[in-house]
């Protein structure tokens, strides 16, 4: 069998190579190897205690909360201060105080820059990305920045919440640098039928304005 190769290696080469119709036995100078294991199951007692992360401790997802606050001013004695709130991608809550009103509703709107160097006349028409005609806050067709009227007292003092889902303080139609402006007259809500109704809701002019800037949360 020297043909087969004198060490191990040579012998299963040469029994790939030229002796494949041979069976060859295996030297004794080269016993096989056998585990003490062979054929047997092995077992563990360890408990590794692993367990699915999941169930190991459970997600709290905290609502994102965002403020913006905006500070009326104008010619006149008529200012204010606007709060607004939004949670996650929900309705954005609005607390508004003005003062220095007639007693009666004023129009309140939001505009679409919040550009103050020409004072309140700068700040451009009603927000509206959706280029619809005005109407009031509850209208499917209206301006985003219809946000109806408020009433002042015979203090003239306006208090109102509003709670509107059109301006938004984050995403592609945030209202953060845009500017909320309080008007001289009456909103008609583009039901007046005046030539302005659809336009601007014949409101008359602009009192107090103030731009829209974020806060810490």
């Amino acid at each position: 069998m020297a043909a087969c190769g004198s060490t191990l290696l040579n012998y299963y080469s040469a029994a790939a190579a030229s002796c494949s119709s041979q069976r060859l036995p295996i030297p004794s100078r080269f016993p096989l190897l056998r585990s003490s294991f062979s054929g047997t199951q092995v077992r563990t007692s360890l408990n590794l205690g692993l367990v699915p992360a999941a169930a190991a401790r459970s997600l709290i997802v905290v609502a994102e909360t965002k403020k913006a606050v905006a500070v009326l001013k104008g010619s006149s004695s008529v200012e204010g201060i606007v709060y607004l709130t939004q949670e996650d991608d929900g309705p954005t809550t609005v607390k508004l105080t003005i003062s220095g009103l007639t007693p009666g509703k004023h129009g309140f709107h939001l505009h679409e820059y919040g550009d103050t160097t020409n004072g309140c006349i700068s700040t451009g028409a009603h927000f509206n990305p959706k280029k619809l005609t005005h109407g009031a806050p509850e209208d499917e067709i209206r301006h985003a920045g219809d946000l109806g009227n408020v009433v002042a007292g015979s203090d003239g003092v306006a208090e109102a919440v509003i709670v509107d889902s059109q301006i938004p303080l984050n995403g592609p139609h945030s209202v953060v640098g845009r500017a909320l402006v309080v008007h001289e007259l009456e909103d008609d809500l583009g039901k007046g039928g005046h030539e302005l109704s659809l336009s601007t809701g014949n409101a008359g002019g602009r009192l107090a304005c103030g731009v829209v800037g974020l806060t810490p949360t």
